[in-house]
């Protein structure tokens, strides 16, 4: 591994993200696919969410409903849509990582009241590569998969920090 990283360019390693120019633009070109449905996706990261996690539907209002009966829920819809432009939004600012910092702290902020934890945020975690995997099929190379779960890693870190 430190072959490849020395192989680098300086230039092409974010200081702040430790990601690659390349790594940056197969996350882009990935959630520019998902992007397209993000109402659908939503519900169903929360699906995903709820499935592996059913204790975590109680941070929520919609608490109690048959995840058949969630999938039509307007607040979750609604709190899906929410979820994906934040994260449609740390993906937008990969290149600009001031802006990217405050975001991630303002979540943390956020969601600490509520008592989120970091286990919330790494489990969270596991659902977004699940529904990647499931959604962009054969788009969701090893490649793709690895840049994912470093940029995860790096906004999930901050946030977890920040909490």
């Amino acid at each position: 591994m430190d072959k490849v990283l020395n192989l680098l360019s300086p230039e092409d390693l974010d200081p702040a993200t430790g990601l690659t120019n390349h790594e940056k633009q197969l996350v882009e070109n990935s959630w520019n696919l998902v992007k397209t449905d993000i109402k659908n996706h939503g519900v169903e990261l929360f699906i995903l969410y709820f499935t592996d996690f059913p204790e975590y539907q109680n941070f929520f209002p919609f608490r109690g409903i048959p995840l058949e009966e969630l999938r039509k829920s307007e607040k979750l819809r609604s709190h899906g849509v929410t979820v994906m432009y934040t994260i449609g939004a740390i993906i937008d600012n990969l290149r600009d990582p001031e802006v990217l910092m405050i975001l991630l702290h303002k979540n943390a902020l956020s969601h600490s009241p509520r008592g989120v934890k970091a286990k919330h945020y790494w489990d969270l975690k596991k659902a977004v590569m699940k529904l990647l995997r499931g959604g962009l099929g054969s788009e969701f190379t090893k490649e793709t998969e690895a840049a994912w779960d470093k940029t995860l890693n790096v906004a999930f870190t901050v946030i977890v920090k920040a909490l």
